[in-house]
């Protein structure tokens, strides 16, 4: 049984494969436990998986998932999570901003009995206003609307319990939400700073777009938790305010042309407001329900929210 997983996933990281791997073996080596590096490539364009295939040719510990497409990270680490087989299992980025010398910290704090250690990048190395602050003020708003207090929702260096990863099937950028699904499931969820090294590699895959992501996915998580099991509360709840709405808007109309003021036709207002607020809620209700309908169709046919194109010194039994 393999004792401890390092998941990877990377995407067009072929300058940093080396690199990492040459910090990240003589780490593992020292914890003398039973390890192995399951590395996702996520549809990378360069030699990042040539790089890959010829460490794993080397080492049978070291594992490659390969995709037929790019996926995104949340389904690399999911699919990490599927093809491994250690008790704990350790995420990490490939772009050499996570230090591998953190691993122990985070192995020894799992032994103090908490089920999920987060890595917390105090002093992190990237934009202050293009990335930093707008991580912070998502991890306020994530910490708020969970009720799971971390600094650093973002950071991808975790160390896990696999019994608590058996049940989560990670989809859109959800895999920043783990801790909160484990938590809610009666985990004990721990943080840990980390070191966090500047990019000296590639550069980011990510952008301002992923706040809006992120908020969304965040919108997605609440309602699965809190209303997934009693879904008219919420949808009751928006008809409710539109049947409110429109009860308002009607008396206000009536007031202005009973006083003179204005006649039914005569402002745009009343329409205006029924229309986007309608849209409005249509839009997010219809979200919703995707997002449901998406896990249903997922989970009743048991299909990954990935393809794998090939996999090395991996068992397609195990899967």
């Amino acid at each position: 049984m393999v004792k401890i997983s390092i998941i990877i996933p990377c995407y067009n990281e072929e300058e940093s494969i080396d690199p990492l791997f040459s910090r990240l073996l003589p780490v593992l080596e020292a914890t003398l436990r039973p390890w192995e590096i399951i590395a996702v490539n996520d549809g990378s364009k360069d030699d990042t998986l040539a790089t890959l295939q010829r460490l794993a040719s080397t080492n049978p510990a070291i594992k490659i998932v390969d995709f037929a497409r790019n996926e995104g990270q949340t389904a690399a680490l999911q699919a990490g999570f599927d093809y491994s087989q250690g008790e704990i299992i350790i995420p990490m980025d490939a772009d050499l901003q996570n230090d591998p010398a953190d691993i122990p910290h985070l192995l020894a704090k799992l032994e103090e009995g908490w089920d999920v250690v987060s890595g917390w990048r105090q002093n992190r190395k990237d934009g202050a206003l293009r990335r930093t602050l707008p991580s912070r003020v998502a991890n306020a708003l994530i910490s708020r609307a969970s009720g799971v207090h971390l600094h650093d929702y973002g950071c991808t260096l975790k160390a896990y319990r696999r019994n608590i990863l058996e049940d989560v099937r990670l989809y859109g950028e959800m895999h920043r939400f783990i801790p909160i699904y484990a938590s809610w499931n009666g985990a004990r969820v721990a943080e840990l700073p980390v070191t966090h090294h500047p990019r000296v590699t590639g550069k980011s895959k990510y952008g301002l777009e992923r706040i809006v992501k992120v908020l969304l996915d965040l919108l997605v998580t609440c309602f699965l938790d809190r209303y997934l099991r009693k879904p008219i509360y919420i949808f009751g709840g928006f008809g409710l305010l539109l049947l409110a709405t429109a009860f308002v808007c009607t008396l206000t109309a009536l007031v202005l042309k009973w006083s003179g003021h204005a006649s039914l036709v005569q402002t745009p207002l009343p329409l205006i407001a029924v229309t986007t607020c309608g849209l409005g809620v249509s839009s997010l209700l219809m979200g919703l329900l995707a997002e449901v309908a998406t896990r249903t169709y997922f989970e009743s046919q048991g299909k990954p929210p990935y393809k794998v194109k090939r996999l090395v010194n991996i068992d397609k039994k195990h899967a």
